[in-house]
Protein backbone atom coordinates (compact mmCIF):
# COMPACT_ATOMS: atom_id res chain seq x y z
CA UNK A 1 0.00 0.00 0.00
CA UNK A 2 1.33 3.42 -0.90
CA UNK A 3 1.89 5.74 2.06
CA UNK A 4 -0.51 8.36 0.71
CA UNK A 5 -3.37 5.83 0.68
CA UNK A 6 -3.06 4.55 4.24
CA UNK A 7 -4.19 6.02 7.54
CA UNK A 8 -0.95 7.13 9.14
CA UNK A 9 -0.09 6.32 12.75
CA UNK A 10 1.75 9.37 14.10
CA UNK A 11 3.50 9.90 17.42
CA UNK A 12 4.05 13.47 18.66
CA UNK A 13 6.58 13.73 21.50
CA UNK A 14 7.10 16.74 23.77
CA UNK A 15 8.54 17.40 27.23
CA UNK A 16 5.74 19.79 28.23
CA UNK A 17 1.99 19.56 27.82
CA UNK A 18 -1.36 20.48 29.34
CA UNK A 19 -2.23 21.73 31.90
CA UNK A 20 0.91 23.79 31.29
CA UNK A 21 0.40 26.14 28.36
CA UNK A 22 3.24 27.50 26.29
CA UNK A 23 3.83 28.01 22.58
CA UNK A 24 5.15 24.50 21.92
CA UNK A 25 2.25 22.89 23.79
CA UNK A 26 -0.19 24.84 21.61
CA UNK A 27 1.67 23.77 18.45
CA UNK A 28 1.52 20.10 19.44
CA UNK A 29 -2.17 20.37 20.35
CA UNK A 30 -3.07 22.03 17.06
CA UNK A 31 -1.12 19.42 15.09
CA UNK A 32 -2.77 16.59 17.01
CA UNK A 33 -6.32 17.95 16.73
CA UNK A 34 -6.17 18.33 12.96
CA UNK A 35 -4.15 15.23 12.17
CA UNK A 36 -6.52 13.09 14.27
CA UNK A 37 -9.30 13.83 11.77
CA UNK A 38 -7.61 11.55 9.22
CA UNK A 39 -4.73 9.88 11.11
CA UNK A 40 -4.23 7.89 14.31
CA UNK A 41 -2.41 10.33 16.57
CA UNK A 42 -0.81 9.76 19.95
CA UNK A 43 0.81 12.52 21.99
CA UNK A 44 3.55 11.45 24.41
CA UNK A 45 3.92 13.91 27.25
CA UNK A 46 4.83 14.41 30.92
CA UNK A 47 2.52 13.78 33.86
CA UNK A 48 -0.33 16.29 33.85
CA UNK A 49 -1.40 16.12 37.49
CA UNK A 50 -4.38 14.46 39.15
CA UNK A 51 -6.80 17.25 38.23
CA UNK A 52 -6.19 17.23 34.48
CA UNK A 53 -8.39 14.95 32.37
CA UNK A 54 -7.01 13.92 28.96
CA UNK A 55 -10.32 12.34 27.93
CA UNK A 56 -11.58 15.74 26.80
CA UNK A 57 -8.95 15.79 24.03
CA UNK A 58 -9.83 14.36 20.58
CA UNK A 59 -6.64 12.31 20.44
CA UNK A 60 -4.80 9.80 22.61
CA UNK A 61 -2.30 10.99 25.22
CA UNK A 62 0.30 8.76 26.87
CA UNK A 63 1.74 10.34 30.00
CA UNK A 64 5.10 9.72 31.66
CA UNK A 65 4.38 9.64 35.40
CA UNK A 66 8.00 9.40 36.51
CA UNK A 67 9.78 12.73 36.84
CA UNK A 68 12.64 14.60 38.44
CA UNK A 69 11.78 18.06 39.84
CA UNK A 70 13.80 20.91 38.30
CA UNK A 71 13.37 23.56 40.99
CA UNK A 72 15.31 26.21 39.05
CA UNK A 73 13.11 25.88 35.94
CA UNK A 74 9.37 26.02 35.12
CA UNK A 75 9.48 22.37 34.08
CA UNK A 76 10.07 18.97 35.65
CA UNK A 77 12.28 16.44 33.87
CA UNK A 78 10.22 13.41 32.74
CA UNK A 79 11.90 10.02 33.18
CA UNK A 80 10.36 7.76 30.49
CA UNK A 81 13.06 5.07 30.89
CA UNK A 82 11.87 4.51 34.46
CA UNK A 83 8.16 4.43 33.62
CA UNK A 84 7.12 0.86 32.75
CA UNK A 85 3.59 1.82 31.74
CA UNK A 86 4.85 4.58 29.42
CA UNK A 87 7.26 2.18 27.72
CA UNK A 88 4.59 -0.52 27.47
CA UNK A 89 2.07 1.80 25.77
CA UNK A 90 4.70 3.22 23.45
CA UNK A 91 5.94 -0.20 22.37
CA UNK A 92 2.38 -1.46 21.82
CA UNK A 93 1.89 1.03 19.00
CA UNK A 94 2.92 0.45 15.43
CA UNK A 95 3.78 4.03 14.46
CA UNK A 96 4.60 5.06 10.89
CA UNK A 97 6.47 8.23 11.85
CA UNK A 98 7.71 10.01 14.95
CA UNK A 99 7.66 13.80 15.30
CA UNK A 100 9.61 15.13 18.27
CA UNK A 101 9.10 18.69 19.52
CA UNK A 102 11.80 18.53 22.20
CA UNK A 103 15.35 17.14 22.29
CA UNK A 104 15.06 16.13 25.95
CA UNK A 105 13.91 12.92 27.65
CA UNK A 106 10.54 12.34 25.97
CA UNK A 107 11.87 13.54 22.64
CA UNK A 108 14.76 11.10 23.05
CA UNK A 109 12.24 8.33 23.81
CA UNK A 110 10.57 9.06 20.48
CA UNK A 111 13.90 9.03 18.65
CA UNK A 112 14.88 5.75 20.32
CA UNK A 113 11.54 4.17 19.32
CA UNK A 114 11.99 5.30 15.72
CA UNK A 115 15.49 3.85 15.47
CA UNK A 116 14.44 0.56 17.09
CA UNK A 117 11.40 0.12 14.82
CA UNK A 118 13.10 1.46 11.69
CA UNK A 119 10.74 4.34 10.97
CA UNK A 120 11.59 7.97 10.18
CA UNK A 121 11.68 10.74 12.76
CA UNK A 122 11.10 14.45 12.20
CA UNK A 123 12.11 17.11 14.72
CA UNK A 124 10.84 20.66 15.07
CA UNK A 125 13.26 23.23 16.51
CA UNK A 126 11.12 25.62 18.54
CA UNK A 127 13.45 27.36 20.97
CA UNK A 128 16.69 29.30 21.29
CA UNK A 129 18.26 26.74 23.59
CA UNK A 130 21.52 28.61 24.02
CA UNK A 131 19.66 31.33 25.94
CA UNK A 132 17.87 28.73 28.08
CA UNK A 133 21.08 26.92 28.97
CA UNK A 134 22.99 30.12 29.78
CA UNK A 135 20.15 31.31 32.01
CA UNK A 136 19.99 27.96 33.82
CA UNK A 137 23.75 27.36 34.23
CA UNK A 138 25.36 30.81 33.90
CA UNK A 139 28.24 28.93 32.29
CA UNK A 140 29.47 29.12 28.69
CA UNK A 141 31.28 25.80 29.16
CA UNK A 142 28.17 23.93 30.36
CA UNK A 143 26.05 25.65 27.71
CA UNK A 144 28.43 24.39 25.01
CA UNK A 145 28.17 20.83 26.38
CA UNK A 146 24.37 20.97 26.55
CA UNK A 147 24.11 22.37 23.01
CA UNK A 148 26.32 19.56 21.75
CA UNK A 149 24.02 17.06 23.50
CA UNK A 150 20.78 18.35 21.98
CA UNK A 151 22.33 18.71 18.53
CA UNK A 152 23.28 15.04 18.68
CA UNK A 153 19.55 14.35 19.01
CA UNK A 154 18.53 16.69 16.18
CA UNK A 155 21.28 15.44 13.86
CA UNK A 156 20.05 11.86 14.43
CA UNK A 157 16.64 12.75 12.95
CA UNK A 158 15.76 12.18 9.32
CA UNK A 159 14.58 15.76 8.86
CA UNK A 160 14.56 18.89 11.02
CA UNK A 161 12.08 21.74 10.78
CA UNK A 162 12.58 25.25 12.12
CA UNK A 163 9.75 27.67 12.89
CA UNK A 164 11.29 30.42 10.72
CA UNK A 165 14.34 31.12 8.57
CA UNK A 166 16.23 32.86 11.39
CA UNK A 167 15.84 29.91 13.74
CA UNK A 168 17.07 27.60 10.96
CA UNK A 169 20.26 29.67 10.72
CA UNK A 170 20.64 29.71 14.52
CA UNK A 171 20.54 25.92 14.62
CA UNK A 172 23.23 25.70 11.96
CA UNK A 173 25.34 27.81 14.33
CA UNK A 174 24.44 25.38 17.12
CA UNK A 175 25.80 22.53 14.99
CA UNK A 176 23.04 21.31 12.66
CA UNK A 177 24.63 19.28 9.86
CA UNK A 178 22.11 20.54 7.31
CA UNK A 179 19.97 23.66 7.13
CA UNK A 180 16.58 22.85 8.73
CA UNK A 181 13.47 23.17 6.59
CA UNK A 182 11.31 26.17 7.52
CA UNK A 183 7.84 25.14 8.69
CA UNK A 184 5.93 28.18 9.96
CA UNK A 185 3.29 27.99 12.67
CA UNK A 186 -0.34 29.06 12.32
CA UNK A 187 -3.41 30.00 14.33
CA UNK A 188 -6.91 28.66 14.86
CA UNK A 189 -8.40 32.18 14.99
CA UNK A 190 -10.70 33.46 12.27
CA UNK A 191 -11.23 37.15 11.45
CA UNK A 192 -13.68 38.67 13.95
CA UNK A 193 -16.29 40.92 12.33
CA UNK A 194 -18.75 41.93 15.07
CA UNK A 195 -17.93 45.60 15.65
CA UNK A 196 -20.67 45.98 18.28
CA UNK A 197 -18.92 43.47 20.53
CA UNK A 198 -15.64 45.34 20.09
CA UNK A 199 -17.34 48.60 21.08
CA UNK A 200 -18.78 46.87 24.14
CA UNK A 201 -15.36 45.50 25.08
CA UNK A 202 -13.88 49.00 24.86
CA UNK A 203 -16.70 50.23 27.07
CA UNK A 204 -15.98 47.46 29.58
CA UNK A 205 -12.35 48.62 29.80
CA UNK A 206 -13.33 52.30 29.82
CA UNK A 207 -11.32 52.97 26.67
CA UNK A 208 -12.01 56.41 25.24
CA UNK A 209 -12.43 56.97 21.47
CA UNK A 210 -9.23 59.05 21.26
CA UNK A 211 -7.11 56.38 23.00
CA UNK A 212 -5.04 53.90 20.97
CA UNK A 213 -5.16 50.33 22.25
CA UNK A 214 -1.77 48.67 22.75
CA UNK A 215 -1.66 44.95 23.53
CA UNK A 216 0.64 42.27 24.90
CA UNK A 217 -0.49 38.65 25.31
CA UNK A 218 1.75 36.09 26.92
CA UNK A 219 3.46 35.03 30.12
CA UNK A 220 4.24 37.92 32.44
CA UNK A 221 7.92 37.11 32.87
CA UNK A 222 11.04 39.19 32.41
CA UNK A 223 12.11 36.94 29.51
CA UNK A 224 9.31 38.47 27.43
CA UNK A 225 10.80 41.96 27.95
CA UNK A 226 7.64 43.21 29.66
CA UNK A 227 9.57 45.77 31.74
CA UNK A 228 10.99 47.23 28.54
CA UNK A 229 7.38 47.79 27.45
CA UNK A 230 6.53 49.63 30.65
CA UNK A 231 9.60 51.85 30.30
CA UNK A 232 8.37 52.81 26.82
CA UNK A 233 4.84 53.41 28.13
CA UNK A 234 6.19 55.85 30.71
CA UNK A 235 7.83 57.80 27.89
CA UNK A 236 4.63 57.73 25.81
CA UNK A 237 2.66 59.16 28.72
CA UNK A 238 5.24 61.91 29.23
CA UNK A 239 4.92 62.83 25.55
CA UNK A 240 1.14 63.17 25.90
CA UNK A 241 0.22 60.11 23.82
CA UNK A 242 -3.29 58.90 24.68
CA UNK A 243 -3.43 55.12 25.03
CA UNK A 244 -4.63 52.11 26.95
CA UNK A 245 -2.18 49.24 27.34
CA UNK A 246 -3.52 45.75 28.03
CA UNK A 247 -1.32 42.99 29.42
CA UNK A 248 -3.16 39.69 28.95
CA UNK A 249 -1.63 36.78 30.85
CA UNK A 250 -0.08 35.79 34.14
CA UNK A 251 3.35 34.79 35.34
CA UNK A 252 5.99 34.85 38.03
CA UNK A 253 6.88 38.53 37.47
CA UNK A 254 3.31 39.83 37.60
CA UNK A 255 3.69 41.45 41.03
CA UNK A 256 6.90 43.15 39.99
CA UNK A 257 5.12 44.45 36.89
CA UNK A 258 2.29 45.85 39.03
CA UNK A 259 4.83 47.60 41.27
CA UNK A 260 6.56 49.27 38.33
CA UNK A 261 3.21 50.39 36.89
CA UNK A 262 2.42 51.93 40.27
CA UNK A 263 5.87 53.54 40.49
CA UNK A 264 5.47 55.09 37.02
CA UNK A 265 1.90 56.18 37.85
CA UNK A 266 0.53 54.33 34.84
CA UNK A 267 -2.50 52.81 36.60
CA UNK A 268 -4.88 54.91 34.47
CA UNK A 269 -3.21 53.79 31.24
CA UNK A 270 -2.36 50.12 31.92
CA UNK A 271 -4.74 47.21 32.51
CA UNK A 272 -3.67 43.75 33.64
CA UNK A 273 -6.51 41.47 32.59
CA UNK A 274 -5.12 38.22 33.94
CA UNK A 275 -5.00 35.10 31.82
CA UNK A 276 -7.72 34.74 29.19
CA UNK A 277 -8.04 31.13 28.03
CA UNK A 278 -11.35 31.43 26.16
CA UNK A 279 -10.44 31.81 22.50
CA UNK A 280 -13.65 33.66 21.63
CA UNK A 281 -12.83 36.30 24.21
CA UNK A 282 -9.17 36.42 23.24
CA UNK A 283 -9.88 37.09 19.56
CA UNK A 284 -11.87 40.19 20.52
CA UNK A 285 -8.82 41.60 22.31
CA UNK A 286 -6.69 41.15 19.19
CA UNK A 287 -9.39 42.81 17.11
CA UNK A 288 -9.75 45.71 19.53
CA UNK A 289 -6.01 46.43 19.59
CA UNK A 290 -4.40 48.99 17.30
CA UNK A 291 -0.88 47.63 17.80
CA UNK A 292 0.60 44.45 19.26
CA UNK A 293 3.79 44.99 21.27
CA UNK A 294 6.25 42.10 21.20
CA UNK A 295 9.81 43.18 22.09
CA UNK A 296 10.88 39.69 23.20
CA UNK A 297 14.43 38.69 22.29
CA UNK A 298 13.86 35.24 23.77
CA UNK A 299 11.06 33.80 21.64
CA UNK A 300 11.77 31.92 18.43
CA UNK A 301 8.47 32.46 16.62
CA UNK A 302 5.55 33.23 18.86
CA UNK A 303 2.01 32.25 17.91
CA UNK A 304 0.68 35.59 19.20
CA UNK A 305 2.11 37.57 16.28
CA UNK A 306 0.17 35.34 13.85
CA UNK A 307 -2.95 35.66 15.99
CA UNK A 308 -2.64 39.45 15.93
CA UNK A 309 -2.24 39.40 12.14
CA UNK A 310 -5.44 37.37 11.87
CA UNK A 311 -7.30 40.48 13.08
CA UNK A 312 -5.29 42.97 10.96
CA UNK A 313 -3.39 44.11 14.04
CA UNK A 314 0.27 44.71 13.17
CA UNK A 315 3.12 43.90 15.55
CA UNK A 316 6.18 45.92 16.56
CA UNK A 317 9.35 43.88 17.24
CA UNK A 318 12.93 44.65 18.19
CA UNK A 319 15.59 44.60 15.51
CA UNK A 320 17.50 41.34 15.44
CA UNK A 321 14.82 39.37 17.29
CA UNK A 322 14.19 35.90 15.85
CA UNK A 323 10.45 36.59 16.07
CA UNK A 324 10.79 39.36 13.48
CA UNK A 325 12.15 36.98 10.83
CA UNK A 326 8.75 36.57 9.15
CA UNK A 327 8.19 40.34 8.93
CA UNK A 328 9.27 42.80 6.27
CA UNK A 329 9.91 46.11 8.01
CA UNK A 330 7.33 48.81 7.26
CA UNK A 331 5.56 46.43 4.86
CA UNK A 332 3.68 44.00 7.10
CA UNK A 333 5.08 44.90 10.52
CA UNK A 334 7.27 47.29 12.46
CA UNK A 335 10.78 46.98 13.88
CA UNK A 336 12.36 49.22 16.51
CA UNK A 337 15.85 49.58 17.86
CA UNK A 338 16.46 47.94 21.26
CA UNK A 339 15.96 51.15 23.23
CA UNK A 340 12.82 52.10 25.16
CA UNK A 341 13.01 55.74 24.02
CA UNK A 342 13.26 54.72 20.38
CA UNK A 343 10.55 52.11 20.88
CA UNK A 344 8.22 54.84 22.17
CA UNK A 345 9.18 57.16 19.30
CA UNK A 346 8.48 54.36 16.81
CA UNK A 347 4.99 53.87 18.27
CA UNK A 348 4.31 57.60 17.94
CA UNK A 349 5.48 57.59 14.32
CA UNK A 350 3.27 54.60 13.51
CA UNK A 351 0.11 56.48 14.45
CA UNK A 352 1.24 59.71 12.80
CA UNK A 353 0.88 58.10 9.38
CA UNK A 354 -2.67 56.75 9.15
CA UNK A 355 -2.48 55.74 5.47
CA UNK A 356 0.73 53.74 5.93
CA UNK A 357 -0.63 52.17 9.12
CA UNK A 358 -3.77 50.94 7.34
CA UNK A 359 -1.68 49.47 4.51
CA UNK A 360 0.68 47.66 6.90
CA UNK A 361 -2.28 46.34 8.91
CA UNK A 362 -3.80 44.85 5.76
CA UNK A 363 -0.45 43.43 4.66
CA UNK A 364 0.01 41.79 8.06
CA UNK A 365 -3.24 39.94 7.45
CA UNK A 366 -2.40 39.09 3.84
CA UNK A 367 1.18 37.99 4.43
CA UNK A 368 1.41 36.61 7.96
CA UNK A 369 -1.98 35.13 8.78
CA UNK A 370 -2.11 31.40 8.14
CA UNK A 371 -4.61 28.97 9.64
CA UNK A 372 -3.52 25.77 11.34
CA UNK A 373 -5.61 23.77 8.84
CA UNK A 374 -3.26 24.83 6.05
CA UNK A 375 -0.12 24.37 8.15
CA UNK A 376 -1.07 20.83 9.17
CA UNK A 377 -2.06 19.81 5.63
CA UNK A 378 1.41 20.87 4.52
CA UNK A 379 3.01 19.00 7.42
CA UNK A 380 1.03 15.86 6.56
CA UNK A 381 2.27 15.97 2.97
CA UNK A 382 5.79 16.36 4.32
CA UNK A 383 5.27 13.30 6.52
CA UNK A 384 4.33 11.34 3.41
CA UNK A 385 7.43 12.58 1.60
CA UNK A 386 9.72 11.78 4.54
CA UNK A 387 8.27 8.27 4.94
CA UNK A 388 8.55 7.51 1.22
CA UNK A 389 12.13 8.80 1.08
CA UNK A 390 13.02 6.77 4.17
CA UNK A 391 11.56 3.60 2.67
CA UNK A 392 13.39 4.09 -0.63
CA UNK A 393 16.66 4.69 1.18
CA UNK A 394 16.43 2.03 3.89
CA UNK A 395 14.00 -0.60 2.68
CA UNK A 396 13.56 -0.14 -1.04
CA UNK A 397 10.46 1.01 -2.89
CA UNK A 398 7.84 -1.56 -1.98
Amino acid sequence: MKTANKRLRIGLFNDSFFPMIDGVVMVVDNYARRLSEFCDVTVFAPYGGKCYDDSSLPYKVVRCNKKFPMFFLDYDLPLPKMDKNFKKQLNSLNLDIVHIHSPFSIGKAGLSYAKKHKIPVVATMHSQFEQDFMRATNSKFLTKILLKSIMKVFNSCDECWAVNDQIAKIFVRYGALTLPKTQNNGTDLLPFENENEILQLKKDYNIKPEEKVLLFIGRLVALKNIFFIVDALKILKEKGFKFKMLFVGSGQDEEKLKNIIKKYKLHDQVILTGRISDRKTLVKHYKMADLFLFPSLYDASSLVQIEAASQKTPTIFLRGAATSATVTENVNGYISENDSEKFAEKILSIFNNKKEYELISQNAFNDLYVHWDDVVKKAYNDYIRVIDNYNKKNIGDL
